[in-house]
């Protein structure tokens, strides 16, 4: 039987809840596809700062880089803060060391959910965002040296080569999705026409798309992309984008599903990959069973996808398949409906539907 070692960050607040279910989720699937995973629970995060001083143990980074994947829940606490006013997040750390460039946020919607569009299209989406999330705007966060009392500046960083990968890896994922009968259309969504940087990395995009003949490319500016998020958004498939529209868009695509606690998502390098649930951390909810486990189960789905793919596994690919149908089977006979959708169904409701399905 194969094997695979996986390090497990459950983080704070609700992540500590809809982490155990999700890992015995996944763990089945694998099973029932002849593949056994080792789960490792690593501590990291703002209450771990609080009792000791420090968010992620320099040993615990070191077995997650060394793991064959790595699966977070949620990191961070409104009031738990380092020194300078920024937020004790471990999953930025693992972002920016292991240059996890290619951050995959699937928009997937569920049946049976009070969906904000009307039109019946919106009932059945299936595209995914891929948000470049080590460069763009985000890569010099804090203060620059043309700052004064007057102004403050942050620096917008495009490579070729970090560029390059981010839109090998959108065009080898939609050749992936064409062959699951999806549309083969890659969707560049920038600013190039405000934005050097930006024609830049257009200028990068179709570069690589001749290296890809089976898949249409196509671009948008990235204010019409959102436009047509909410206007059409089953015209699309993959849409790779820079590091702050990635996070804009993804939070549209998350209010497509319903929530984020809808949303799963994978961060994926070279060597490297974190996959977690878009969401936060939720102190408000912390305790009461009311986090919704869909993202963190749909994020390990997307690991074990990744798994496959990565060590040429067939049996971990067709686990996610099984684990994504159990998900989507189960809001379609479980009459669920999470609390931020209106609804009653927490952790253990959600879960236990899944479980039930993934059994049968």
């Amino acid at each position: 039987m194969k094997s695979f070692n996986i390090a497990v960050l459950p983080g704070d607040g609700i992540g500590t809840e809809i982490t155990p279910p999700a890992v015995e989720l996944v763990k089945e699937a694998a099973r029932q596809c002849c593949v056994s995973l080792n789960f490792e629970i690593l501590e990291a995060g703002a209450q771990l700062y609080l009792d000791t001083g420090e968010g992620f143990p320099e040993e615990n980074f070191e077995y997650a880089a060394n793991a064959d994947a790595i699966y977070l829940a949620a990191m961070g606490l409104p009031d738990i803060r380092y020194p300078d006013g920024t937020e004790v997040g471990p999953q930025h750390d693992l972002r920016r060391r292991l240059n996890l460039y290619a951050g995959v946020r699937p928009c997937r919607t569920m049946p049976n959910l009070p969906l904000p569009l009307v039109d019946q299209r919106s009932k059945d989406l299936d595209f995914v965002i891929v948000r470049e999330s080590t460069e763009g705007i985000f890569a010099e966060p804090r203060s620059h040296q043309l700052d004064t009392e007057e102004a403050a500046h942050n620096l917008i960083r495009v490579t070729k080569e970090t560029s390059t990968k981010l839109f090998d890896f959108s065009f080898r994922l939609a050749q992936r999705r064409k062959l699951l009968g999806k549309p083969g259309l890659v969707t560049c969504s920038d600013k190039a026409n405000v934005l050097s940087s930006q024609f830049f990395f257009r200028n990068v995009y179709y570069q690589v798309a001749k290296k890809y003949p089976d898949i249409v490319a196509e671009h948008q500016y990235v204010d019409a992309t959102a436009l047509d998020l909410v206007r059409c958004p089953w015209r699309y498939d993959v849409i790779p984008t820079e590091n702050q529209f990635g996070d804009i868009l993804s939070d549209i695509a998350a209010a497509l599903m319903g929530g984020m606690g809808m949303s799963s998502s994978g961060e994926i390098g070279d060597n490297n990959a974190v996959f977690q649930p878009c969401h936060g951390s939720a102190p408000d909810i912390m305790g009461q069973g009311k986090a919704n486990p869909t993202g963190m189960i749909l994020s390990g789905a997307i690991m074990l996808d990744y798994l496959g793919d990565k060590f040429e596994s067939p049996e971990l690919i067709k686990a996610s398949q099984l684990l994504e149908s159990a998900v989507s089977s189960a809001y379609r006979h479980g009459n669920l409906q999470p609390y931020e959708l209106g609804g009653t169904s927490g952790t253990f409701a959600i879960s236990d539907a899944v479980g039930k399905q993934l059994t049968r």
